[in-house]
């Protein structure tokens, strides 16, 4: 199994990091809180590093919010060339919470592979909640988790990890669907804060 490093120490890193330690995969965490990234690095039996430090997974998860991803990608743009990004922000208007920021022919993936070119950059995990994540279910079934990108192999890899570590892994598709992706995960988040879902609820394929 491959080995991943995830970059941010929140509840969707913490989410992500529970299913690869299901799937056996060895994990990192970076953080720019030593403390914080150290404690979630201790929860999975994997390492921990600050930002800036080398990177040891072959996947790379960006578990950060989209604001923060221009300062990430300058730090590391030379360090990821060649590995698997794996992009999960939500690219949400947090002003207005009424529409994503990025052009409408556009998404935050591609932006992010654009600024990243030596990198095989695919979307995943975010249309789920971090909440769904870690009992790996929804309503009684896997949580789905559907992952895009231009990369074959790279898409394969995130796709066994998923599945590997219980959760129900889809191909969506080539990296121009990470617009959908983002509509989705957008509107998942819209209906949690106006309580007509609940945050532990989420996206699933019914087969």
């Amino acid at each position: 199994m491959a080995s991943i490093s995830i970059i941010g120490n929140g509840n969707m890193a913490r989410g992500i990091a529970a299913v690869a330690a299901k799937a056996g995969a060895g994990i990192q965490i970076v953080g720019r809180d030593a403390d914080k990234a150290a404690d979630a690095a201790s929860a999975v039996g994997g390492t921990s590093a600050t930002m800036g430090d080398a990177l040891t997974g072959d996947i790379v998860v960006l578990a950060v919010p989209f604001a923060a991803i221009d300062d990430l990608t300058e730090t590391y743009k030379d360090a990821l060339a060649g590995k698997t990004v794996v992009d999960i922000t939500n690219p949400v208007n947090v002003d207005t919470f009424d529409g994503l920021v990025v052009p409408t022919d556009s998404s935050a993936t591609q932006v992010i592979a654009k600024a990243l070119p030596g990198a095989h950059v695919v979307k995943a995990f975010n249309t789920n909640f971090a909440a769904s994540l870690v009992p790996g279910t929804v309503g009684g079934q896997p949580t789905t988790v559907l992952v895009a990108g231009d990369d074959a192999g790279a898409k394969q890899g995130v796709v066994d990890l998923v599945n590997a570590g219980g959760l129900a892994g889809v191909d969506a598709g080539s990296l121009s669907r990470a617009r959908e992706l983002e509509s989705i995960g957008f509107l998942q988040m819209k209906l949690a804060a106006s309580e007509q879902i609940a945050w532990t609820g989420g996206f699933v394929l019914a087969t």
